[in-house]
């Protein structure tokens, strides 16, 4: 196996030098600030990004001087991700850096890799949730029993273009269904299609002969979740 084409196992501090990590957990340096873990890990590199400019960048400006066990979990892990890039890095690795976020800060946290991706760093992702793969990654690649059982982008991902789509909607009380239409185990009406264009013209057309109103009407291709439990389910 190699690593910016070299193997890991053998690399030395040159090659240490081209990469960043963020690990799953961390624990911050006791007894530092913000600035001062960031002065301290700058200086193992041979030529780190400026302190004050990386803070900036991952939105710690106003927790510069605060001790870093003070600061919250999102928080921290900006500060993991400010210490993966001081070294400056074209190689950075995040191990599931939004576990256990609130969506606000998960949010926040993809603004953060969407920088990086900015400033021209490759960006190596492991990630359980299928929306934040979808939103951040261009290429993605499903493990599963410790080998890869599918790569591509996120709108090809296994087959995922050719899916057929599904539009789902909730049948107006008293209204009987169209021919060839059946009931979804959630009570919805679903249709499976590969012309999802020719099925809401028909579709259409039968709801405004009636006069009817679909508030709900839902139109996708399978999500990545679908696909990964396609996938991955024995």
């Amino acid at each position: 196996m190699s690593v910016l084409g070299v193997d890991p196992a053998h690399a030395g501090p040159d090659w240490r030098d081209r990469v960043g990590v963020v690990l799953q957990e961390s624990q911050p340096e006791p007894g530092l600030t913000v600035r001062e873990c960031m002065e301290l890990y700058a200086g193992y590199y041979r030529t780190p990004r400026d302190v004050t400019e990386t803070i900036a960048l991952v939105g710690l400006q106003e927790k510069a001087d605060a001790l870093g066990e003070r600061l919250s979990g999102g928080q921290r892990r900006r500060l993991d991700v400010a210490l993966a890039l001081v070294g400056d890095p074209e190689l950075i690795f995040l191990d599931e850096p939004t576990t256990g976020f609130d969506p606000s800060a998960r949010r926040n946290a993809w603004g953060v890799v969407d920088g990086l991706r900015d400033l021209g760093k490759t960006v190596f992702l492991t990630t359980h949730y299928m929306d934040e793969a979808e939103h951040l990654a261009d290429r993605i690649a499903i493990i599963a029993a410790g080998r890869i059982v599918a790569e591509g982008t996120p709108a090809t991902l296994g087959g995922r273009a050719q899916m057929p789509a599904r539009i789902r909607f909730s049948l107006p009380d008293g209204v009987e269904l169209p021919n060839g239409l059946g009931r979804s185990d959630d009570g919805l009406v679903l249709i499976e299609t590969e012309e999802p264009l020719r099925e809401l013209r028909l579709l259409a057309e039968w709801a405004l002969a009636r006069e009817l109103d679909l508030p709900d009407l839902d139109v996708r291709r399978p999500s990545l979740e679908d696909v990964y439990l396609e996938l991955t389910e024995p």
